[in-house]
């Protein structure tokens, strides 16, 4: 799973995601992305899920890149216990995403292929989805 190797402070407040993404919104990387229509939290097991299942169908063709990374902690404390006594313990490691972030990117592979790859991972996230492709992507280009 992802998760920092060192951090500042071990837990954090919760926060609220406000707006669309102001970075990370557009291709940088491959010639097809994926990119959310809404705000959330997605955890390193759904990103690790999502990415297993972008390479299998992919068979290890072409080349996958991770846009985000879960850097927010968070906590919970034990069923049935009494208000008060401190913040819980880390559970486990999220990546907040605004609308229009770009989560996967790939390339090297034909179009139908990505559609594909991306719809399988799509519905491992916690987030509604949309696939994006490169303005300048023609589909006879070395394929």
């Amino acid at each position: 799973m992802l998760q920092p190797k060192k951090t500042k402070f071990k837990k954090l407040q919760k926060g609220r995601i406000k707006g669309n993404a102001k970075k990370g919104f557009r291709l940088a990387f491959g010639s097809f992305g994926i990119k959310t229509l809404e705000p959330a939290w997605i955890s390193a097991q759904q990103i690790e899920a999502a990415r297993i299942a972008i390479n299998r169908f992919m068979q290890r063709e072409g080349q996958l890149w991770i846009r985000i990374f879960p850097y927010k902690p968070i906590t919970k404390k034990p069923a049935e216990v009494r208000m008060g006594k401190g913040k819980g313990s880390v559970e486990y490691w999220v990546a907040p995403v605004k609308p229009g972030l770009i989560l996967f990117e790939i390339d090297g592979i034909p179009l139908s292929i990505a559609k594909e790859a991306f719809r399988l991972s799509s519905h491992k996230l916690s987030v509604r989805t949309k696939i994006i492709i490169r303005n300048d992507y023609h589909e006879n280009d070395s394929f």
